[in-house]
């Protein structure tokens, strides 16, 4: 797939299939999410892969926003490896866990999988569910699998602001 094609065409399944997610389909979307870039290159996020059914169980008690995928990946970060910026205000571990998420969103694209960012969740009750270690902080979940065929995009995924709206030059 073009590019171009994979960013129109990832929206937010909230569906999917019974299929599961092939082991080197899955390891290329994670390498994705390996290769992204990150502040000084601090590489400071972590993913784990949920998939087992005592997991994706743990995954339905704490968010009704699973939508039945096979997969759920939990983000997070090292919050003593962030860069932190100049002021010493904020560090970089949302912003990198998040391209790091992002990759992985148009990897499953690339790769015929649906996906849905998931932060619809209480984190101290996902820290606690899945042992989170005390110095890692939770971004989100990112839910993949195959759409179901009877899925779309919502009817708000095509409408998009101007680029008038959204960019200004100085």
């Amino acid at each position: 797939m073009e590019f171009n094609e994979v960013i129109r065409n990832r929206y937010a399944c909230r569906k999917y299939d019974d299929r599961q997610v092939e082991q080197p389909v899955l390891e290329r979307i994670l390498d994705a999410g390996r290769i992204a870039p990150t502040s000084v290159d601090q590489q400071e996020q972590h993913i784990t892969v949920i998939r087992s059914d005592d997991g994706l169980a743990t995954v339905d008690a704490l968010t009704e926003c699973r939508y039945g995928a096979p997969v759920v990946l939990l983000v997070t970060f090292a919050r003593n490896d962030v860069y932190t910026y100049p002021g010493g205000r904020y560090g970089s571990g949302v912003e990198d866990a998040s391209i790091a998420l992002t990759h992985m969103m148009l990897a499953a694209t690339d790769a015929g999988l649906a996906s849905c960012w998931v932060n619809a969740f209480d984190p101290d009750k996902a820290r606690k569910a899945f042992a989170v270690p005390d110095g890692e902080e939770i971004v989100a979940m990112l839910d993949l699998g195959y759409p179901a065929d009877d899925t779309e995009p919502s009817a708000k995924h095509a409408k998009r602001k101007s680029l008038d709206e959204l960019v200004s030059y100085r």
